[in-house]
Parts: C-alpha cells; sequence; structure tokens
C-alpha cells in the first residue's frame, strides 16, 4: 500500500503546483525549449502578509544569459551585472558577462491585487540541466519574503517557500512528461 499511497501523493503536489491560485511567486510559464529564447514572467500573488509589495528582486542563474528586463510603469529597475562562470557563444560572439540580478522597485502593489515582472532570456541548451530556479526576494512595505528554497531530490516535502522553477525540455523528448 506504502507505494501506491506515494504514487498519488507525488500526483497531488503536481496538481496543486499547477493550480492558477498558488500563493507562491512562480512563473507564468514553467516550461521552455533548453536553448531558447524565453520571456519568463514571474507572478506574484500577494504581499507580505498583507503588506503591499515595493520590490521583487530576481537572482539569475548562471547559464541564463542575455537577460533583458521589461520595463514597469510606477517601477524603476536595475539591473546588477557580473562576469558568468562559463563563456557563452551568442550571436556568434563569446559573453562572458551579463546580468545577474533584476530588480523592480515602486508600485505598491497592493496585497489583494497580483500582477507580473518579466525578462527576456537565452535559456541554456546543457543537455545535463534539466530545471533551473530563479531565486526571488519579495520586499514589502513591512517586511520581506525570501522565494529561494530549492527542493531536495527525492525528497517530495513541499517547500513554504520556494524559488520559482522552469522545466527545460529537450529535443527529442515527449515534452518532458516523464520526469514527473
Amino acid at each position: 500500500m506504502k507505494h501506491l499511497l506515494a504514487v498519488i501523493g507525488a500526483a497531488a503536489i503536481f496538481a496543486a503546483a499547477a493550480l492558477p491560485a498558488s500563493a507562491h511567486v512562480v512563473l507564468d510559464q514553467e516550461q521552455a525549449p533548453a536553448g531558447s529564447y524565453f520571456k519568463a514572467t514571474f507572478r506574484v500573488p500577494h504581499g507580505c502578509d498583507g503588506s503591499p509589495t515595493t520590490s521583487i528582486s530576481i537572482a539569475i542563474p548562471e547559464g541564463v544569459i542575455a537577460v533583458k528586463p521589461q520595463p514597469k510603469h510606477g517601477w524603476t529597475v536595475k539591473t546588477e551585472k557580473a562576469a558568468y562562470k562559463k563563456s557563452y557563444m551568442l550571436h556568434g560572439k563569446t559573453v562572458t558577462e551579463g546580468v545577474v540580478r533584476v530588480t523592480w522597485e515602486g508600485g505598491p502593489l497592493a496585497d489583494d491585487m497580483f500582477d507580473e515582472f518579466a525578462f527576456m532570456t537565452k535559456l541554456p541548451d546543457d543537455p545535463e540541466i534539466m530545471m533551473i530556479f530563479f531565486p526571488v526576494v519579495q520586499s514589502c512595505e513591512e517586511g520581506s519574503i525570501a522565494w529561494d528554497q530549492l527542493p531536495v531530490p527525492g525528497s517530495g516535502e513541499r517547500l513554504p517557500r520556494p524559488a520559482p522553477m522552469l522545466h527545460l525540455t529537450h529535443g527529442g523528448e515527449d515534452g518532458g512528461h516523464h520526469h514527473h
């Protein structure tokens, strides 16, 4: 019986993660082809314990390059650049540095409303990379929340503050269904 319960549990977790009413900061689109240009849209569904959101700061993981933030009315956008750990090819040129953090400040975004923050980027095409995580710090008029927890493989635990995750699909796959 134990095995059956484990399977149902995993399915329930996946179903819960797919619900739009998730209280977490999540990516609007949670799957994209590896190596593609992708508009990463982060959905912020609520403030910090009722307090309005005044800043969203997103860390860009290694391998995610050529980040261009989308300007947002009523918000100031800042980017932080740094050297990449590796070098990457982009349009036939080698790039060794780029945006490693994007921060929007402004608003405020009321707790009872949601909004979206987006940037364009080129995703890694490394076949070893199945999923990438974008830790987010949500700052509010009072308090802040770090959406930065990464899952422990195989543990199946529900994280209270998970980092937004993107599944990368690689050519020749069936859309990645066998990863779940």
